[in-house]
């Protein structure tokens, strides 16, 4: 596969150009002033921006190593943001928020954004068919996961003799975590050997060659982390100034916000019929929260002397995570999706952040 001749196009050129000038907006705002609100704007623009421009990237280079690959490098660099947010937030004691923004990662990323992702696809495009066996792996691994991350939270609040050492309970869970975490990773690289012939006919050829489309996208991940440091400094402030709740700022803004480069690669490749790729994006980062970042987060609170996170999580973050999990699971085991399922997955998602709008 050849790329074309232009290396760059007009939208291309957009997204750099915009994308330099809302992270000097951004920064501007952060370290000379201009206000809470104007700040949490600038950098809320800045870190979309960024996120389109990883999705670019991840576009121009998805095909060379296959979707599970593409979708574990994704997250993995798109979760960055969230890593350090949860990080500086443990550092300064802020525990409750790091756990509303890991389980709200989840939630977003299972009902907004696939959800979006399905009703931008399945209306472009009809019905968008998932690798079923891929599909199953995926989603059964994701719901164990989410299981396990939740499991001393059930431990905690059904009294048992475990529920005195949250601590211990959760640094073990986390190094199971992570341990299968490192035995599942081959099997996600792994690229079908009839998958380099499918998106061949679903989209042109890649223009940018895959030293720049590399190069792009670690730039864009690198910046996005810092923009979202900037843009947590002015959330607080900011969400007085508009009177929205912590806990719905943590659950909600925080967690999109730290999403937000999957958030908009998802969208972006379904609505470009790739939805292979969509799905291994969106389905890679709440699975990746499960298997890695909670753990290492919760490895790191103590090894570095932070306030210490646990994996007792609050009883309505756990209803809700399972909700979702069960839900998600449900629509997708069969291998399709369609817009009404995005629709109806869409609606969960609002109904349950209503639910934590006053706190």
């Amino acid at each position: 596969m050849h790329a074309s001749s232009r290396t760059f196009i007009r939208s291309d050129l957009i997204v750099l150009v915009g994308g330099a000038i809302a992270v000097a907006l951004a920064a501007a705002t952060h370290y000379l002033g201009g206000g809470a609100v104007a700040a949490f704007a600038c950098s809320a623009i800045a870190v979309a921006l960024l996120a389109s421009l990883v999705g670019r990237s991840v576009e121009q280079m998805g095909d060379r190593f296959g979707a599970g690959a593409t979708g574990v490098l994704q997250s993995a660099l798109g979760n960055l943001p969230e890593l350090f947010i949860a990080l500086f937030a443990l550092k300064a004691g802020l525990v409750a928020v790091v756990q509303a923004a890991l389980i709200g990662s989840i939630l977003a990323n299972l009902l907004l954004i696939m959800g979006m992702a399905f009703v931008v696809g399945g209306l472009k495009h009809g019905h968008q068919k998932l690798d079923s066996a891929r599909a199953r792996g995926t989603i059964v691994l994701m719901v164990l996961s989410v299981v396990a991350m939740v499991l001393p939270s059930l431990a905690f609040y059904v009294h048992t003799p475990a529920a005195e050492h949250e601590n211990a309970l959760s640094l073990i869970v986390s190094c199971v975590l992570l341990l299968l975490f490192v035995l599942t990773l081959p099997a996600s690289l792994k690229r079908d050997k009839d998958e380099a012939a499918i998106p061949a006919m679903q989209h042109e050829p890649p223009r940018w060659p895959l030293a720049l489309a590399v190069g792009l996208l670690a730039l864009a991940s690198a910046l996005a982390a810092l923009v979202s440091d900037w843009f947590v400094d002015a959330l607080e402030p900011a969400m007085a100034a508009l009177r929205i709740s912590d806990a719905f700022a943590g659950l909600v803004i925080v967690a999109i916000a730290g999403n937000a480069v999957e958030n908009v690669v998802g969208i972006q490749l379904a609505a470009a019929g790739r939805s292979e790729y969509a799905f291994s994006v969106i389905i890679n980062s709440p699975l990746q929260i499960a298997l890695v970042l909670a753990p290492v987060l919760v490895i790191a609170s103590q090894a570095l002397g932070f306030a210490p996170l646990t994996l007792v999580f609050p009883p309505m973050l756990v209803v809700s995570v399972a909700l979702a999990v069960i839900i998600s699971a449900f629509i997708t085991f069969d291998g399709e999706s369609n817009w009404i399922e995005g629709a109806a997955l869409v609606a969960v998602y609002a109904i349950i952040a209503t639910a934590f709008w006053w706190g």
